[in-house]
């Protein structure tokens, strides 16, 4: 009996001993991965695999953008605090199963949709079918969009060119939304000054920015900048619109060589024009520091027959220019591009939240002939002559090299705009079927609403 009291004591003492040592033993433990940075480490490298909750969870995008949830998982991730995700109604085991499919497939998209897309190069990638194009209705985006270029309203039978949208190699695009753009440009003014391609996309860019809906609260602020219908103009020299509740506003400038026009003699509406090769437009000159974001091009004007229809006359430093190598219209367009961009690139340093870019050209799509010789572009089949672009560098070399050592950013659009030679005017105007086709100028909605998310992408 005593001898059996003696031995349960003692035992009793043993596993009070071990449990006391045990004790210390995990105290240590969790004191030493609380200081040792080997530990810390171990855990940063745990939360690269699971992002924190305010990472919203990706899932893969198909050909046409719509997204595919694997069935009956719930997708989601560590919490900060380090607490389990939720489990779908297939378990641990189907998420493993996804990551296990592509190695961090939700992390590189994350990647792709954020950082990465400084690097991105927007030029290269393909053309997707998308069912939920076009993004505004080319019947009611009237109030923004002239009634030549909306080819909605033209007896054109067949409008599948609008099922396609643009999706980058190297990175995610994100889908147009009016509503967060309006945010984002809140209290910024949007500046097109080009040719009537800027026009187009000037254009686009109110249908997209609308929706293509009435929009009564915008308002006309033209007088701002001087852009009025002036006494026997066709049109005025461009427009300007804002929205009120973002004070939001995007302007058009018309300026075909991006070069400054002077009338030699303002009283006589058919005065020859002084064309100052090396001097910018005195819009963009006056109205500058008003810009948050500016988008140059220039380019289908350069040729004989314009600058003779236009009665422009070449003037380098203020005068008459009587170099012929400078007169030859390849060289007077460089001078004039490089002039244009060492110009904005000066003054970029005393408006740093000015964004500028410069947009490549726009490409025509003539066959059999040009535009006043029978030329036509008939084909109504997208991407006929294929749907992707993988070349390396900008399009325009003249361009490139104008702004290499710029802030000033290339916006080439004119690869992927080549393959899209069925969404032209073509022969379809409000008058029927004519004999002449309008293969620069395209439809819209169409393929300015590409460059478009381009830029705003960029922005």
């Amino acid at each position: 009996m005593k001898g059996g009291n003696i031995c349960n004591f003692r035992g009793r003492h043993v596993s009070v001993a071990v449990a006391l040592v045990a004790l210390v033993i995990f105290s240590a433990l969790v004191w030493t991965s609380e200081r040792n940075p080997f530990a810390t480490t171990l855990r940063s490298a745990q939360a690269w695999y699971h992002l924190p909750t305010e990472f919203s969870a990706e899932v893969p995008i198909d050909s046409v953008g719509t997204t595919k949830p694997e069935k009956g998982v719930e997708i989601s991730f560590l919490t900060e605090n380090g607490t389990k995700p939720k489990l779908g109604i297939e378990g641990a085991a189907a998420i493993d199963s996804i990551r296990s499919e592509s190695p961090d497939i939700l992390y590189n998209q994350y990647l792709n949709s954020s950082s990465k897309n400084e690097a991105c190069d927007y030029a290269k990638g393909k053309w997707v079918a998308d069912s939920r194009r076009p993004l505004y209705s080319g019947f009611s985006c009237k109030q923004w969009l002239s009634s030549m270029w909306s080819c909605r309203m033209t007896q054109r039978p067949d409008f599948s060119f609008e099922g396609y949208r643009w999706q980058p190699k190297s990175c995610d695009m994100q889908e147009f939304d009016r509503f967060k753009f309006l945010t984002k440009m809140k209290d910024k003014t949007i500046a097109f000054i080009g040719d009537s391609l800027g026009r187009q996309q000037f254009q686009s860019l109110m249908c997209v920015a609308t929706g293509g809906e009435e929009s009564p609260e915008v308002e006309n602020v033209g007088w701002e900048y001087g852009l009025v219908k002036h006494r026997g103009a066709i049109r005025p020299d461009g427009w300007a619109y804002r929205f009120p509740k973002t004070n939001t506003t995007i302007l058009y400038y018309w300026s075909a060589s991006l070069c400054d026009l002077v009338p030699l003699n303002i009283t006589d509406k058919l005065s020859n024009v002084a064309m100052h090769l090396d001097r910018p437009p005195a819009f963009m000159r006056q109205f500058l520091h008003r810009f948050d974001v500016l988008v140059l091009n220039t380019g289908h004007h350069w040729n004989r027959g314009k600058l003779t229809a236009n009665r422009w006359i070449m003037h380098v430093n203020g005068t008459p220019n009587e170099d012929k190598k400078t007169a030859e219209i390849a060289n007077a367009k460089n001078l004039a591009i490089y002039s244009v961009v060492k110009w904005l690139d000066l003054q970029l340093v005393s408006h740093p939240r000015l964004k500028a870019f410069f947009r490549t050209l726009s490409p025509r799509h003539f066959f059999n002939g040009d535009w006043n010789t029978g030329g036509s572009c008939d084909n109504t089949i997208p991407l006929s002559n294929g749907s992707e672009v993988s070349q390396e560098g900008a399009s325009d070399p003249v361009i490139e090299g104008a702004l290499n050592g710029t802030k000033i950013k290339i916006l080439d659009i004119t690869p992927l705009s080549q393959l899209r030679d069925e969404a032209h005017m073509s022969r379809y105007t409000l008058r029927g079927t004519l004999n002449s086709s309008d293969c620069l100028h395209w439809c819209l909605p169409g393929i300015p609403d590409t460059w478009n998310e381009l830029l705003v992408a960029q922005i």
